[in-house]
């Protein structure tokens, strides 16, 4: 029950992340090195369970983001290697705790940390990760890009908090979501892209513009990969398709099928996500009542409109090839639903 976004014709997603790819790449090949360096420790399951997850497969869109960003502005020296670095840092710590939180089996096909190691050394590993990520943001010696990712830490973490205070609450609004998605997934996003321009030395206008669209960008992404959840496959997904479903998260498809829905069906959804009633027979109707009212449709649509807010963030910046890759990035993020 997939969802077909109209993309360009010849593009599709992977080629369209193809220029930020490559446009960073020797970057992103110092970055690599300096993740391996500062994820070694000599407790010996530090770097076992840092490099498990590092490791698995993600494209680091989010280093890849600063990279480009302090490319676009003029970045010299070393100080977007360390910050991009603090990023993925950053981003890999979250990912070990929500899996915690979430008490998740797979991530990006594979066994989660916690599956093998067990729930305190993901804890612990990824407080690790995040102590480095502040020291390398320090050694950069910028208070702006400190505040910038620092705040976001926070957030981040204020995100979490709030999304266990909605979870397998049926009465959760659109409103409530957008503002876990904003403070979990795209606050990072903001962070990553507007750290790019302060260590270039640009002013206030070209932070705010990278800011705004990194969040609109990660307003997008969420929405999309919630989106998948109900409508992709899980070879694209990595995980198993309904997972969302199973754990009881309230996300937007559910959140329009249920507001959308008749009191029978409402009723299903309470004793499903609030009961924890989630077998397979339970996700086969839940597909067809989002499909039946729109929900990944619309879950889509929205996200084109913060992607279409990312896009406008860039318009007064000079065309150049840095400038193109990142409006690429955009269609990227939409397109895996397809």
């Amino acid at each position: 029950m997939g969802v077909v976004i109209a993309m360009e014709e010849g593009k599709t997603p992977q080629g369209l992340i193809k220029p930020i790819v490559d446009l960073t790449r020797a970057d992103m090949q110092r970055v690599n090195q300096l993740i391996l360096s500062k994820a070694g420790s000599d407790v010996e399951m530090i770097p076992e369970v840092a490099n498990h997850l590092i490791s698995s497969g993600g494209k680091r869109l989010r280093p890849m983001l600063t990279l480009a960003s302090a490319a676009l502005f003029g970045a010299i020296g070393d100080g977007h290697i360390k910050l991009a670095t603090s990023v993925e840092f950053m981003h890999t710590a979250t990912l070990l705790h929500d899996d915690v939180v979430d008490e998740s089996d797979l991530r990006r096909g594979k066994s989660t940390a916690r599956i093998i190691w067990g729930n305190q050394a993901s804890v612990l590993v990824g407080d690790f990760l995040l102590g480095q990520a502040f020291r390398l943001m320090v050694d950069v010696g910028s208070l702006d890009a400190l505040d910038v990712l620092s705040a976001a830490a926070c957030v981040i973490a204020e995100g979490e908090v709030l999304q266990l205070s909605v979870a397998k609450n049926m009465e959760t609004t659109e409103d409530d979501y957008l503002s876990v998605i904003r403070a979990k997934t795209a606050s990072l996003f903001a962070a990553a892209a507007e750290v790019g321009p302060i260590v270039a030395g640009a002013g206030k206008a070209n932070r705010a513009a990278m800011k705004s669209y990194g969040m609109n960008l990660g307003l997008a992404f969420q929405l999309v990969d919630d989106a998948l959840d109900y409508g992709g496959k899980a070879a694209d997904l990595g995980k198993n398709v309904g997972d969302d479903f199973r754990e009881g998260k309230i996300t937007l498809p559910v959140i329009l099928a249920y507001r959308r829905g008749t009191e029978d069906e409402r009723a299903f959804w309470r004793e499903s996500i609030e009961g924890g009633a989630s077998d397979d027979q339970r996700l086969e109707r839940a597909l067809g009542l989002i499909h039946r009212y729109g929900a990944l449709t619309d879950t889509i649509a929205r996200a084109v409109h913060y992607g279409t807010i990312a896009r406008d963030a860039l318009a007064p910046l000079p065309a150049s090839p840095l400038k193109s890759a990142l409006l690429d990035v955009i269609d990227f993020c939409i397109g895996r639903v397809n």
